[in-house]
């Protein structure tokens, strides 16, 4: 689309740089770090067993890696938007073919160090992507029809490479990220309106092509108690940890929906509900905050940026972030079906930690280099 590009760069000290940090928003990732490697010693019974250790290991790796990857000057990251986002694709047809399979699903590649789920990445390089794509258009351009149906293409493909591993509950979220980015790009009103028309037509069809159990898990969201030994079972043993929590909660290492191991999935997507029945709702609603201050720093990043790129990136990480934590919520308050949706930071899982993490890098490398300019011909 572009023939050339000229980025106009300030050169920074590595004092400078550490000066630029926005340390509100580390102080988040920190504390909500300590916060999840509290959760997964209880998960493991109060020892520090395979999930602690690994957990920690991870996130001590992640957050160096974060730190350093924060001082790498953000035009690099618009260099890279496309071949990032394409490199990701790859990994993801990959996976269709190479894949290894687990619990019925192919998500994850081998790569020897580590089974990577590229899923969790494309989350980030998709609003890294379309922030590029959106850099420097003119406003009329930005609602032509050529350029919403690029932005579509850019949405499709991976959100049609995630289902067929399956994956609806991922796709959705990458697909409602990228549409995140539009919306800020100034995309009008009348196209979001169009696509939510046409989705709720095709809704039919498209509960008609799905599988067996995300058929049940939409029935069992519906009514839990229509298999309560069964496909049920874990929502409702979910609402009844959170519930017994209280207010209070019955502290640190004393939740019995966990440790007597009625709750499935505790230390992973359900983590929020082993949190909640130790801390109560005073402690979740103080997580809620963390997450909230999070968000926030995340937005105020994109306000103080020069580049519209920055910006774009920064608002629809935000909303993603947004979107993970309000989908994982509810999902195990039973106001949404079981999808596979971990909360971000405090989840077990590699792919997802290390896609967060790096999100959160080119977060902090827009804060760094805020006042850089990207400009484009």
């Amino acid at each position: 689309m572009y023939q050339h590009s000229r980025l106009i760069t300030n050169r920074f000290s590595l004092f400078q740089k550490f000066k630029n940090l926005d340390y509100i928003l580390l102080f988040c990732i920190l504390l909500l770090g300590s916060i999840s490697l509290a959760t997964m010693y209880s998960t493991d019974g109060g020892e520090v067993l395979f999930h602690t250790k690994s957990h920690f290991i991870k996130f001590t790796i992640f957050t160096i890696m974060m730190l350093l990857i924060s001082f790498i000057n953000i035009k690099y990251w618009f260099a890279i938007g496309y071949l990032s986002y394409l490199v990701v694709i790859g990994l993801l047809i990959g996976t269709y073919f190479f894949g290894i399979t687990s619990s019925g699903s192919q998500r994850w590649i081998n790569l020897y160090f580590l089974n990577l789920q590229p899923s969790e990445l494309m989350k980030i390089f998709i609003i890294l992507c379309l922030a590029k794509y959106f850099h420097r258009m003119r406003l009329e351009k930005v609602n032509s029809i050529y350029t919403i149906l690029t932005s579509l293409i850019i949405i499709i493909l991976p959100m049609g490479l995630v289902i067929v591993q399956p994956d609806l509950g991922t796709s959705l979220l990458i697909a409602i990220s990228g549409i995140a980015v539009l919306w800020f790009a100034g995309v009008n009103n009348r196209y979001f309106i169009y696509t939510m028309m046409g989705f709720i037509i095709a809704l039919p069809f498209i509960i008609a092509f799905l599988k067996p159990y995300q058929k049940l898990r939409v029935l069992t969201f519906l009514n839990p108690d229509r298999d309560p030994l069964g496909a049920g079972y874990q929502i409702i043993q979910s609402k009844i940890a959170v519930g017994s929590g209280g207010i209070f909660g019955k502290g640190f290492l004393k939740g019995t929906q966990s440790y007597l191991e009625f709750l499935p999935e505790k230390h992973t997507d359900f983590i929020f509900t082993l949190f909640s029945e130790e801390f109560g709702f005073l402690g979740s609603i103080i997580l809620l905050f963390l997450y909230i201050l999070l968000i926030y720093r995340i937005i105020n990043v994109g306000l103080v940026s020069r580049s519209f790129f920055a910006k774009l990136y920064c608002f629809g990480f935000a909303t993603a972030i947004f979107l993970y934590v309000f989908v994982n919520i509810a999902m195990v308050l039973g106001m949404l079906p079981i999808v596979g949706a971990p909360l971000p930071i405090m989840s077990y899982g590699g792919s997802s930690l290390l896609s967060i993490m790096l999100g959160l890098s080119i977060v902090m490398s827009c804060k760094i280099y805020n006042q850089e300019q990207i400009s484009v011909y």
